[in-house]
């Protein structure tokens, strides 16, 4: 496959990337009196284009004073990772789970073995996939669709597991046919009801949608709008990308989940909660968090000491909306539970 290629080019893709967004950077003095601060706010809420009402503002300055106080405070340790000030600064961590890590993963998880839903292989296809490459970035293969994002700058829609395992299906497609094509979110979020739209779901119910509904249409025939509607019964029969099913890598063991990222990206849940993975901004993360699976990603590659996991909190967030995850922490759950539970398409 030409790995050594690849790595290079990985190399070369992580300060292209770092460089998609510009952060909202700001100095320890600023954070020094109300008056710096509300001047702070005020900035910040330019910079991400976020509006208030002055009530909100008022009811939400302490909110920010604190986050802003916790993001400099870490970046000030000696860590692998930074943070940064970004969209989600004026929100509390509970109210920022809730929106945004709320897929209720283990809820469907529990449902789908109850319903002994079909479509899962058995075995793991890559099992006697030996000699790994130290590197490899779906990316730089044309394997990976852009950023996107869950909310649009609105009232948030717990999806993830939506854009989770769409992206991995993006990335199978491509590696099968050649041809990146962007998928359709909303199609999974309207039309699969052995999911909750923007009430949680599960990746492997999805692939069974995908597979029992012979298909999955495009993005632009089928647009996301961050809501759960009707299902739009003559946009969903107009499929273009089929899969034959899916596999579940080996729980709690990192070595399976390498062996099935190296060959295609990989549905991933995750405890996407934490307060430092609200404001992750770059860097090898390995904050603190626990293994409740409550968000779902997707593993489009890994570096020598790293997973990189591609997000649906928009560009804004982390690495060009991607975070590096510390490959090999926490065993045998992964950091933040990564190696818990993973999924793949299967196209043949």
């Amino acid at each position: 496959m030409g790995f050594n290629k690849f790595v290079l080019v990985h190399l070369v893709l992580i300060p292209l990337i770092l460089g998609l967004c510009k952060s909202f950077e700001f100095e320890g003095k600023e954070l020094e009196s109300k008056e710096s601060l509300w001047k702070l706010y005020r900035k910040w809420s330019i910079h991400h284009n976020i509006s208030r009402t002055p009530m909100e503002r008022f009811n939400r300055f302490k909110v920010f004073e604190e986050n802003a106080k916790h993001v400099h405070k870490v970046n000030q340790l000696n860590k692998s990772y930074k943070l940064k000030l970004n969209r989600f600064g004026d929100m509390s961590n509970s109210e920022f789970g809730n929106l945004y890590a709320n897929s209720n993963i283990n809820y469907y998880r529990n449902l789908k073995k109850t319903r002994k839903a079909g479509g899962g292989g058995e075995g793991f296809m890559y099992e006697q996939v030996l000699n790994l490459p130290p590197s490899i970035d779906w990316r730089a293969m044309g394997a990976v669709t852009g950023v996107k994002s869950q909310d649009l700058g609105a009232i948030g829609c717990g999806c993830c597991w939506a854009f989770s395992a769409i992206g991995a299906v993006e990335g199978i497609n491509q590696i099968r046919t050649k041809q990146l094509v962007s998928l359709s979110e909303q199609e999974l979020v309207d039309c699969d009801q052995m999911d909750g739209g923007c009430g949680g779901g599960y990746m492997e119910t999805a692939f069974d949608f995908i597979r029992q509904n012979g298909g999955i249409t495009t993005e632009a025939n089928y647009p996301y709008n961050a809501k759960q509607g009707y299902c739009t019964s003559s946009s969903s029969r107009m499929n273009l990308v089929t899969i034959d099913g899916y596999q579940n890598v080996p729980p709690y063991n990192e070595d399976a989940l390498m062996q099935a990222v190296v060959n295609q990206p990989v549905s991933v849940a995750l405890e996407g909660s934490g307060l430092d993975f609200q404001f992750y901004g770059g860097g090898v993360f390995n904050g603190n968090c626990g293994v409740v699976l409550n968000h779902a990603v997707v593993a489009v590659g890994y570096g020598p000491d790293y997973w990189i996991m591609k997000n649906s909190w928009g560009a804004g967030w982390g690495e060009g909306g991607y975070v590096r995850m510390q490959r090999g922490a926490n065993p045998p759950a992964g950091l933040c539970g990564i190696a818990i539970d993973a999924s793949f398409p299967i196209k043949y």
